[in-house]
């Protein structure tokens, strides 16, 4: 079995890169794509290792408190997910049937694994379901939305029919406490976070222009709602989450403005209704404020550096850029991704091709690379060579 995923490795090289639309990013995603499964694969699974070098030890921080967050043989699903998420934005960029192929033969297949039918609603757990481990709604969440683009892309009732059984488990972790809102834990009910529902909102409303159902365009437009007026700091960036006793973590990452911003956008595409495209620009403008450097480089230009010191929150920022560049045309924030990813992948991978902590440079003693930090980085670059927006 694993044979015949490396000739589909090899093939999707050689074919995407003769795509039309090809350019240098689509050319490093597809290289770091084949470096995510030459270094990371394990064995006879379509599972992944956590890190580069695999190794056993180490803890996930990610989890919840009390969680068994002991880094196993093969990774959560919360890194394992970023590589559905990068597949589906090279399909995307492509259109290539390999890529799909892949998808479903090696990416689905390995969700399988963690796909928890012990548990009423059936959900995706942290880890491989031979031992029993926690839910979270958000990672279930990004599954989500992977899925109805792969369906909007496609048209494959599969995609679509998965999207739907995962959301009926998050729905189950959304109640009235607080006023509305989902949970970020299953196990561990005590926040509701930014993570786990302005993503929803997203999900919900790629599932109402999926399926032209009302009810998911109200489900989307009242979480981001709650989310606006819950979660939101003056500043128009997002608290990372409030207890349900109305303490908030006050903490703020950049996925989770990224995440407001694509809903926004959504939402005005939808409706027409321009505070939504008005929320959406002033949560960007602030979130390039927030986590964006200017770096000069050896010709004495400016280069503009988005790093908020995690490769996939950004990844999903660039998401609420594209959506927002979709709505108002504006492509600074674009362009501050391009700058990024030019400038790190010449200065910021080591000697097997891979990032570390920060794109744009290893840290001193640094010697892990995060499965999702290499995912993310394809995503970005495959995103942004969909675009073509600089056209």
């Amino acid at each position: 079995m694993k044979t015949s995923f490396r000739l589909i490795i090899a093939a999707l090289a050689l074919v995407a890169i003769s795509c039309n639309n090809t350019n240098y990013h689509l050319e490093h995603a597809l290289q770091l794509k084949d470096k995510i499964y030459e270094l990371y694969d394990v064995d006879e699974t379509p599972l992944l290792a956590e890190n580069y070098p695999q190794d056993s030890a180490g803890e996930a921080t990610y989890l919840a408190e009390g969680a068994d967050n002991k880094v196993n043989k093969y990774s959560y699903l919360w890194p394992y997910s970023g590589t559905l998420s990068m597949m589906s934005a090279l399909y995307e960029t492509t259109k290539d049937n390999d890529i799909l192929e892949f998808i479903d033969q090696q990416v689905i297949e390995g969700l399988k694994m963690y796909y928890d039918t012990t548990r009423e609603p059936h959900g995706y757990s942290s880890y491989i379901t031979v031992n029993k481990s926690d839910r979270f709604y958000d990672d279930n969440i990004w599954l989500v939305i992977d899925l109805v683009d792969l369906y909007s892309l496609t048209a494959k009732q599969e995609y679509l029919d998965m999207a739907l059984d995962i959301w009926n488990f998050v729905l189950s972790g959304r109640d009235t406490v607080l006023g509305d809102g989902i949970y970020w834990c299953e196990q561990n009910k005590k926040t509701k976070n930014t993570c786990s529902n302005a993503p929803a909102a997203v999900a919900a409303l790629k599932l109402h222009k999926a399926t032209g159902e009302q009810q998911y365009f109200d489900q989307g437009e009242n979480l981001y709602t709650w989310v606006y007026y819950s979660l939101r700091d003056k500043d128009e960036l997002y608290f990372d989450n409030v207890s349900i006793k109305g303490r908030f973590d006050k903490r703020k990452f950049s996925y989770n403005s990224g995440q407001m911003i694509e809903a926004g956008a959504l939402l005005y595409e939808i409706t027409g209704d321009e505070q939504y495209l008005k929320q959406a620009q002033a949560t960007a403008a602030a979130s390039l404020s927030q986590w964006t450097k200017v770096f000069t480089n050896d010709k004495e230009e400016n280069l503009y550096i988005v790093e908020s010191g995690d490769v996939w929150f950004d990844a999903v920022l660039l998401r609420g850029y594209l959506a927002l560049w979709r709505a108002d045309g504006q492509d600074i924030y674009l362009s501050a991704f391009d700058d990024t990813l030019s400038y790190s992948w010449y200065m910021g991978r080591d000697e097997n091709g891979l990032f570390g902590k920060y794109l744009t440079h290893r840290q001193e003693g640094e010697t892990k690379s995060w499965l999702l930090t290499q995912a993310a980085y394809v995503e970005m670059a495959a995103r942004l060579s969909a675009a073509n927006w600089q056209e």
